[in-house]
C-alpha cells in the first residue's frame, strides 16, 4: 500500500470525529486496492488457455492440461521437448510479469519474453530470452556454469543466490523488462537475484559473450510475446498477470 495512505491515516486520526475518520480512511483503502489490481491484466486465471497459443501455431496441445488452477506442461514421450511451447496472444514491450512456477525432479523449462514468430524459426527460444527454471540438484544444467541455474537469465546472468524453492513446491518469480529506464531486473521468491541492461550497447555486449553471439534473430525485439517452454520435463505455471509500464 502507498505510503500516501498512512500518511491520510495519521491526518485523519489525529482530528475530531473518530468514525468519520475510519470511514474516510477505509474509503481510501478500498479505493487504492481497487487501482492497484486495475493496473495488473490476467494472463491465466486458472480456468482455461484463453490468451495463449503453441508457438508459430493454433490452440493448446494436449500435453499442456489445467489441473487445479494450473497449467501444467506434461511430457509426452522421451526427449528434450520442443515444439510445444506456449505463447500470449499478446505483445508487450515494458512490463513487470508475476507469476509462480513449480519444476519437476531434474526438471528444466523457461520463460521467455520478446518473442517473435517467425516461420523461418521453429523455436521460441530462438528469438526470445529465456528466464531459467531448472531443479538446481538434478538436471546437468547446474553443473554447466550459474548464468543456466534457476532464475537466471539464461547463459548471460547469474542469480546471486540460490533461493528456490524444494523440487515440487511453488515458486513466485517478479519479472520486470523496462526498455525506457534499461533495466531488467528478476525477482525469485521475494529477493532480487539479477539485474541487467535491456538496450544498447550494454545488451548487444552481453549477448556477444554467450552462447546467442551468432543468433541473427535473438533478442534483437523489444516488443514480442511472453513464452513457457516446453523442455521435455514436467512443470506448472499459475497465477500468471503483467502490469504494462
Amino acid at each position: 500500500m502507498k505510503n500516501g495512505i498512512l500518511i491520510i491515516m495519521m491526518l485523519l486520526f489525529a482530528v475530531g470525529c473518530k468514525e468519520k475518520a475510519k470511514k474516510e480512511v477505509e474509503e481510501i483503502i478500498e479505493k487504492e486496492v481497487v487501482n492497484e489490481a486495475m493496473e495488473w491484466t490476467v494472463l491465466f486465471d486458472g480456468s482455461s488457455f484463453d490468451g495463449w497459443h503453441v508457438y508459430s501455431g493454433e490452440g493448446v496441445p494436449d500435453v499442456w492440461k489445467l489441473e487445479e488452477g494450473a497449467m501444467v506442461y506434461t511430457p509426452s514421450g522421451e526427449g528434450h521437448g520442443g515444439g510445444a511451447n506456449l505463447v500470449t496472444d499478446n505483445d508487450y514491450t515494458d512490463f513487470v510479469l508475476s507469476l509462480e512456477w513449480k519444476i519437476s525432479e531434474g526438471g528444466n523449462s523457461g520463460i521467455f519474453w520478446g518473442i517473435k514468430e517467425l516461420e523461418s524459426l521453429p523455436e521460441a527460444y530462438q528469438t526470445g530470452p529465456e528466464i531459467q527454471i531448472l531443479d538446481n540438484e538434478k538436471h546437468p544444467d547446474a553443473k554447466a556454469g550459474t548464468t543456466h541455474r534457476a532464475g537466471a537469465l539464461y547463459d548471460m546472468v547469474p542469480p546471486t543466490e540460490d533461493v528456490t524453492s524444494p523440487v515440487g513446491e511453488w515458486n513466485t518469480n517478479v519479472i520486470t523488462i523496462n526498455h525506457k529506464t534499461n533495466e531488467g531486473i528478476i525477482v525469485l521468491n521475494g529477493v532480487e537475484i539479477a539485474t541487467f541492461s535491456v538496450n544498447n550497447p550494454e545488451w548487444s555486449e552481453m549477448v556477444a559473450k554467450s552462447k546467442f553471439a551468432d543468433w541473427k534473430e535473438f533478442g534483437k525485439y523489444t516488443t514480442g510475446k511472453i513464452g513457457l517452454q516446453d523442455h521435455g520435463n514436467m512443470v506448472s505455471f499459475r497465477n500468471i498477470k503483467i502490469k504494462e509500464l
